[in-house]
């Protein structure tokens, strides 16, 4: 699967991103691909080769571009306090404002290629990167179909003024949520929470539980659970193909 290094230019500088299946003799669905907390590595490029072979041109981009950092090693992060401290300091650099700005920036860029379909695209988000995809729904809808979340944390936190679901009342996009049942960072109330919001704004919301771990679809996750893994390949697929066209 082709993969072609992409420089988007954003208010605060220049994001490196690659560009995965794009063909310039066949324009296929736009998919903004958001990684998890750990930021853009092998795994999430495999990721986005896999999804790239059912059709789509996806764009893998490199959320952490304005601080420079050396790559984290998954298998141990959780279990070093050090290293997880390190990733917290760099997931608060990404304000709420800078995930919209990037987004909107990103989304552009993705759009205009050649390769691309016209819009609107589609949005996936892992783990950290579930909120992200929300805030590019919520704060872009024009440019945004659909979004699929797979063990996103605090996607609806309660007294947060800048919780995700807070964006669904503003979102055009159908949304597909799958949480895991061993999550602390999305619980049964945020489940509800969530839920509600969708309902309240008449959203085409869906939210399911897969029976694992917080992590299950990334492979070099240590709770990274294949069944779990291949459930979310098809739903993503199913959801995708059922809400954008090329």
């Amino acid at each position: 699967m082709p993969r072609t290094e992409v420089l988007v230019e954003t208010p605060d500088g220049t994001c490196r991103a690659t560009l995965h299946g794009g063909d310039p003799g066949r324009a296929r669905p736009g998919v903004l691909y958001y990684p998890d907390a750990g930021g853009v590595r092998e795994t999430f490029a495999a990721m986005a080769d896999r999804l790239a072979e059912q059709g789509y041109a996806v764009l893998l981009p490199d959320i952490y571009y304005r601080t420079p950092y050396e790559p984290f090693d998954t298998a141990t992060l959780f279990g070093d306090p050090e290293e997880f401290a390190r990733l917290t300091a760099l997931t608060r650099t990404l304000t709420p404002d800078r995930v919209v700005t990037d987004a909107g920036a990103l989304l552009a860029a993705l759009l205009a290629r050649e390769e691309v379909a016209d819009g609107p695209a589609g949005v996936v988000g892992y783990c950290f990167g579930g909120g992200m995809a929300f805030r590019a729904a919520g704060h872009h809808p024009e440019r945004v179909g659909a979004v699929a979340t797979f063990h996103g944390g605090n996607l609806a936190a309660a007294d947060d003024p800048d919780s995700p679901h807070l964006l669904v009342r503003r979102m055009r996009a159908a949304v597909y949520v799958a949480a895991a049942t061993d999550d602390a960072s999305f619980d049964a109330d945020q489940h509800e929470r969530l839920r509600e919001a969708f309902d309240e704004a008449g959203v085409a919301g869906t939210v399911e539980t897969y029976p694992a771990a917080h992590g299950f679809a990334v492979p070099d996750n240590p709770t990274h659970d294949p069944a779990a893994d291949q459930r979310h390949r098809e739903a993503m697929a199913a959801f995708l193909g059922a809400h954008l066209t090329a």
